[in-house]
């Protein structure tokens, strides 16, 4: 049965993990929970297993996927430069959205890299789905910059982002993968309502 060839590949999957890709997987489940409550810790988590993803992505020869772990990296310590505390006080960037205009551009700016970079990896490689590999990949630069400025719409862009990672990785046999990026959807979603409570909350304040 299918179910039962899913289920064995997870556990092949399981078994094959080293202790080094538990640990990135371990820290980047921490980055997104310590992200939800806007903990500054976890651009340690993410710097930490980036770092980890780095080095294993380059040893299977994933260079395109490498390479994109040093951008992380730099989010990374952007993310915690921009989140930092000085003392008590949490420094002046609070959660905020972003306007329509703004929004509307990005998207077209991500469809037309989705285009551009689809289509090259289409004529010049065997790259599987190479245009929503594109998508994601250009998806998650932006997104990630959206996290580390605290804007709201970002858990709405992850969702999509992580529901088009998991039809990805069910189509390359990723089945572990897939299933965590499932549970990265449902973190994701509370997310996007522990920060808008906390956006509500701060709007309030301020119009008092």
């Amino acid at each position: 049965m299918v179910s039962e060839r899913v289920l064995s590949a997870i556990g092949e999957a399981i078994a094959a993990m080293s202790m080094w890709e538990l640990g990135a997987v371990v820290l980047a489940l921490a980055y997104l929970i310590l992200a939800m409550r806007e903990n500054s810790l976890c651009w340690y988590a993410a710097f930490v297993s980036t770092a980890i993803y780095l080095f294993l992505f380059w040893d299977v020869s994933l260079l395109m996927e490498s390479a994109l772990q040093i951008f992380y990296l730099a989010m990374a310590v952007y993310g915690w430069w921009a989140w930092r505390n000085r003392g008590d006080v949490q420094a002046e960037l609070h959660i905020h959205c972003w306007k329509l205009r703004t929004h509307l551009l990005v998207i077209a700016a991500v469809g037309v890299l989705t285009l551009v970079f689809g289509y090259v990896l289409h004529t010049s490689t065997h790259a599987e789905l190479p245009y929503l590999d594109s998508f994601t990949t250009w998806g998650a630069v932006v997104t990630t910059y959206m996290v580390a400025r605290k804007v709201l719409e970002n858990w709405i862009y992850w969702i999509v982002i992580d529901s088009t990672s998991v039809y990805l990785y069910i189509d390359r046999g990723l089945y572990l993968t897939a299933l965590l990026f499932i549970f990265y959807v449902v973190l994701v979603v509370i997310g996007f309502f522990q920060w808008r409570t906390i956006y509500q909350r701060e709007q309030a304040a301020v119009s008092e």
